[in-house]
């Protein structure tokens, strides 16, 4: 395991769709450990595949420092209800702000082996999730931001 550098706003990876992972082997394992060990380095609670230069469906979470979690190819099937979630981001330096979103959400997934599982997500989890699969799709924080917070 590696630690990777983080992708700063203004590169054009993080602007991206990332592709889908169709090979589940060694590369997939190593990137996903060198995710994980990036993250808790940076202290942070989730990164995404394009935040390391990376252009695959792949994000890594873990909510409480304990807990790792690995999506692959991930999918929102379902959300319900409303939250305010004050964030910020590895890849956003020195901005944090409010974004609306779900309060429930249903995924699908698969892990680094290939194998397809759902999961549910609600609060803090959930806006985690919602966060850091936007960065697959090209999308940041920032811009869903209803009200920037200081720093």
């Amino acid at each position: 395991m590696s630690r990777r550098i983080v992708v700063k706003i203004g590169e054009d990876v993080l602007r991206k769709r990332a592709k889908e992972v169709t090979e589940f082997d060694g590369r997939l394992a190593e990137l996903l450990d060198d995710m994980t060990e990036t993250m808790i380095f940076e202290d942070g609670v989730g990164l995404a595949a394009p935040q390391v230069g990376v252009l695959k469906r792949a994000v890594v979470i873990s909510p409480n420092g304990k807990d790792f979690y690995e999506f692959v190819n991930p999918v929102i099937l379902g959300h319900s209800g409303k939250q305010i979630c004050n964030e910020g981001c590895l890849s956003v330096p020195d901005i944090r702000g409010e974004v609306e979103r779900p309060k429930k959400i249903e995924v699908a997934a698969q892990d680094r082996n290939g194998r397809k599982f759902t999961f549910k997500a609600e609060g803090f989890f959930a806006n985690i999730c919602c966060h850091e699969f936007d960065h697959l799709n090209g999308i940041l924080f920032v811009d869903k931001m209803i009200r920037k917070k200081g720093k």
